[in-house]
């Protein structure tokens, strides 16, 4: 089976096509014929080596978490899928996979897709769309009225992320180049910070602040805090708060819970699914050079089916 495999940790120039084999299929599993995979910036971590301690791998190691695809076989266990449905689901990211002609995913983390959602638009639905309502909802507890400020607004998290909280009723600001300022407002953002030429600390009266981005940034986003407002984060692992505040880390697992609210909103044109650019799968490392810069707007995706 063609697989992108990684044999030592590094960069994306590290992640080469070649053959890989797939484990016997268990009752709870099913196997799928990938189509399309979304890439993330966890998979560029864990093949560098620093997600050793939280997600431990076996080199070699087939990266990628999100995909979408149709079920060729099915475990006894898995009830609610039949062979030939279109699904999307997210791999756990220790056993990776995603990047693949073919994934054995847990049947548990695979969801029925509609007609309406092309493949590439699946694939980038489970971590986005899964990590932004988490990081609202769950940790950040965001109210209808409320002011939220959310970071990199234009990236695959934040993209989405703003639909929802616009959705929700708040008042959203975020943080954006300029050329993404036309696109984070077309998804919802009431306020545009140019984090380029303007100093992002000197806002005031916001609720709840989502970073995707960590060191300076998650500590100027204290100062904007309303008093009891709360910080949900991607990426700060040992988050602490100053006195009045809360903060909590999002360690996002389970999109299929998620799934089925995107789609809804998807159908009824609710939700834009923003990508950058979609990659063929020869060129699976450049789509992750592509995502290593940090500039990507939305999601990366390669076409993993011909």
């Amino acid at each position: 089976m063609k697989a992108a495999i990684i044999r030592a940790f590094g960069g994306p120039e590290g992640v080469t096509l070649g053959d890989a084999s797939l484990g016997a299929l268990l009752p709870d599993q099913v196997l799928v014929r990938v189509e399309a995979a979304a890439i993330n910036p966890l998979d560029l971590k864990i093949i560098a080596g620093y997600m050793e301690q939280i997600f431990p791998i076996t080199l070699p190691y087939v990266p990628g978490t999100d995909f979408s695809g149709v079920v060729v076989s099915i475990g006894a266990a898995a009830t609610h899928l039949k062979v030939g449905d279109r699904v999307v689901g997210r791999t756990a990211p220790g056993a990776g996979g995603a990047l693949a002609r073919h994934a054995v995913v847990a049947a548990s983390a695979v969801v029925p897709m509609p007609a309406g959602i092309s493949f590439e638009q699946g694939a980038a639905l489970p971590t986005a769309f899964g990590t932004a309502s988490q990081a609202l909802f769950d940790a950040g507890a965001l109210q209808h009225g409320e002011t939220v400020l959310i970071h990199a607004g234009a990236g695959g998290v934040g993209s989405m992320a703003i639909q929802l909280a616009h959705e929700t009723g708040a008042r959203v600001i975020t943080t954006a180049s300029e050329r993404n300022h036309d696109l984070v407002r077309s998804l919802g953002a009431d306020e545009v910070v140019d984090y380029r030429t303007q100093d992002v600390s000197q806002l005031r009266g916001i609720d709840l602040v989502i970073d995707t981005i960590g060191g300076d940034t998650l500590t100027k986003s204290w100062a904007v805090l309303n008093t009891g407002g709360r910080v949900a984060t991607t990426v700060e692992f040992g988050i602490q708060a100053p006195e009045g505040h809360t903060g909590a880390f999002v360690f996002f697992s389970d999109a299929a819970r998620y799934l089925p609210a995107a789609f809804r909103m998807f159908e009824t044109g609710r939700l834009q699914v923003i990508t950058d650019a979609i990659f063929r799968f020869d060129d699976v490392s450049t789509a992750l050079e592509r995502l290593a810069t940090g500039h990507a707007r939305g999601k990366l995706i390669v076409r993993v089916g011909q």
